[in-house]
């Protein structure tokens, strides 16, 4: 470390030459571990893991954006390493003569050598034969779950590589193949839903592997209300239906609209936007709406937003199966709850069509105002409120167009 002193006037003499050896002392204690690249040539042993427990299991090649343990001697005169032509990032906090802790670079490479370059401080470049392992396609989510066929649809992951000589490929339930492919990305691809897909899992193909969705395409697992079959009907308010304009994506669903002011705290009109389902008045069996435990499930379902929102959070909030004949639980901050507000990061929200929307319960944390809640007990997910309020960020006026449709509740995958 470099001090720069300046006399000041006043100071003795003794105290500017007391604040010098100080000041030399500490800069000597500053850091007595620091790090130093070091003369000479590195010599690699072998590459193993980081687990010490594991650390007699060695490796020939790893994948992308794993940690790995190069165990050699003088190791502190590498300043520099690449795996294929990929530069990796190096931490001399965890660099010492025997061990070098790296992390391969996630970036795919663009020419395979299957080789680690080390570059030293003598510019000299060194090699070791490794091998970076590129992941099976990661298939994440779709654009929307009840697209029908011959729609365009975008699958979201990561790893869609599609190689000149084994191009991508994707399977719908059912060995359904999708023949026609419009654009790929590493983290997604844009297809049309080919006629006679069903319900099931996606397969994503590329020249690394075969990729399971983590999800069901058309997914009717823990279905609470289609609005064909399963509406709220009994409850305070049962929630205005349409089929048509915009179209349905699968027959009959709720719709949200009206003037919305930009203050939360605004009334407005509460019929216009919500509806609630109470188990005991609708005639469900008592207990939970669905089998799966709160802790490992997501709640999901389908919107068209036809008009912009750019105010209040749409608030979802499981009752108890006994609970009927007041919604007081909307506004107490002791009913935890999910909030989705997707108008907040830019402001507006719109879609073009019909999306899918995905909330794990453990995010059902929330009070009406966004404070954070412990998530309910098991034994409280009797009955379903939607409704926007609230939410505890100010946005901006607006009417909105709201369309909701499918909403279930399946296990995470």
């Amino acid at each position: 470390m470099k001090q720069i002193l300046k006399y000041r006037q006043g100071w003795s003499l003794i105290a500017l030459l007391t604040a010098i050896i100080t000041m030399g002392f500490q800069a000597c204690d500053d850091n007595p571990d620091k790090f130093e690249l070091t003369e000479g040539t590195p010599e690699v042993f072998y590459v193993r893991v980081p687990a010490p427990a594991s650390a007699d299991s060695l490796l020939v090649k790893a994948f992308m954006d794993n940690t790995i343990v190069l165990v050699g001697k003088n190791l502190t005169s590498i300043r520099e390493m690449w795996f294929n032509d990929r530069k990796a990032l190096l931490n001399s906090s965890f660099i010492t003569d025997h061990n070098l802790f790296v992390t391969i670079p996630k970036e795919i490479p663009g020419v395979v050598t299957d080789k680690i370059y080390m570059i030293t401080k003598g510019n000299d470049t060194l090699t070791y034969d490794f091998g970076v392992q590129v992941p099976s396609p990661v298939v994440s989510a779709i654009s929307c779950e009840y697209a029908h066929d011959g729609d365009v649809a975008v699958l979201y992951g990561d790893y869609f590589i599609d190689d000149p000589n084994v191009p991508l490929t994707i399977t719908m339930a059912g060995n359904i193949p999708v023949s026609e492919i419009i654009g790929i990305e590493k983290t997604k691809v844009t297809f049309r839903i080919p006629a006679g897909s069903q319900k099931g899992y996606l397969n994503v193909k590329s020249i690394y592997g075969t990729g399971r969705s983590r999800f069901q395409f058309r997914d009717d697992r823990g279905m609470i209300l289609d609005w064909d079959n399963l509406n709220a009907s009994g409850g305070w308010r049962s929630g205005k239906i349409k089929n048509s304009d915009p179209e349905g994506i699968s027959g009959n669903y709720v719709y949200f609209t009206g003037p919305l002011d930009g203050d939360p705290t605004k009334d407005w009109a509460e019929d216009n936007f919500s509806f609630n389902l109470w188990g005991s008045a609708n005639g469900r069996p008592q207990g939970d709406l669905f089998p799966t435990a709160p802790s490992t499930s997501t709640l999901k379902f389908e919107v068209n937003v036809t008009q912009p929102w750019s105010s209040l959070a749409l608030q979802m909030i499981f009752t108890p199966w006994s609970t009927r004949d007041t919604n007081g639980y909307i506004a107490n901050g002791t009913t935890p709850r999910g909030l989705w507000r997707p108008w907040e990061k830019t402001g507006s929200y719109l879609t073009e069509g019909w999306v899918t929307v995905s909330l794990p319960l453990t995010e059902f944390k929330y009070d009406h105002t966004g404070a954070t809640l412990e998530m309910a007990p098991a034994g409280n997910y009797g009955g379903l409120t939607f409704f926007v309020y609230h939410g505890g960020i100010t946005g901006t006026a607006c009417t909105p167009y709201i369309c909701i449709d499918n909403i279930r509740v399946v296990p995470n995958e």
